[in-house]
C-alpha cells in the first residue's frame, strides 16, 4: 500500500519541521503537494481533498491531518460514522463523514462531508470521491 509509505514520509518531514524545518526546496514541494489542484496524491487523495476548498487557514500539519481523516473516512469508516481530527496546539479540527459507497462502472465512489473548525468558525463542504485502481481517491468536481 502507498498510504503507509506516505505516512512515514509525512512523519519524517514533520519531525524535521519540529527540529528546525525542512529545506526551502522540500518545504515548497510539500506545500505544493498539499494544495488544491495538485496532480499528486496526498495521503491517498489526489488534489488535496475537500479541506482544500474550505478556505480555512490551516498549517501544513493541520492540512495533512485533515486529508488523512478524509482518507480514513473514505477508505474504511462505516457510512455515517464521523472521523475526527484535531491539532492540540491550535485547537483547530474537524469531522469527516462519508456516506454509503456506490459503484460507477468499475469504481467505488463515496459522497462525504468535511466540517473544519478553525479560527472560531465552522466551515462545511461536501463532495464525492471515487477510488482509483491504485488505491488513491480522486475528488469529483
Amino acid at each position: 500500500m502507498k498510504f503507509p509509505a506516505f505516512v512515514t514520509f509525512a512523519i519524517l518531514a514533520l519531525s524535521g519541521c519540529a527540529m528546525g524545518g525542512l529545506s526551502r526546496t522540500a518545504d515548497a514541494s510539500l506545500t505544493r503537494s498539499i494544495g488544491a489542484g495538485s496532480g499528486e496524491p496526498v495521503a491517498g487523495i489526489i488534489g488535496g481533498g475537500l479541506v482544500a476548498s474550505t478556505g480555512a487557514d490551516l498549517s501544513r500539519r493541520e492540512r495533512l491531518e485533515a486529508i488523512n481523516a478524509e482518507y480514513r473516512a473514505l477508505e474504511s469508516a462505516p457510512a455515517g460514522e464521523p472521523v475526527v481530527w484535531r491539532d492540540d496546539k491550535t485547537g483547530h479540527g474537524g469531522t469527516v463523514t462519508a456516506a454509503q459507497p456506490y459503484r460507477v462502472g468499475s469504481q467505488d465512489c463515496r459522497p462525504y462531508s468535511h466540517v473544519v473548525n478553525a479560527g472560531g468558525s465552522a466551515r462545511s463542504v461536501r463532495g464525492t470521491a471515487c477510488r482509483n485502481p491504485d488505491g488513491t481517491w480522486t475528488l469529483l468536481n
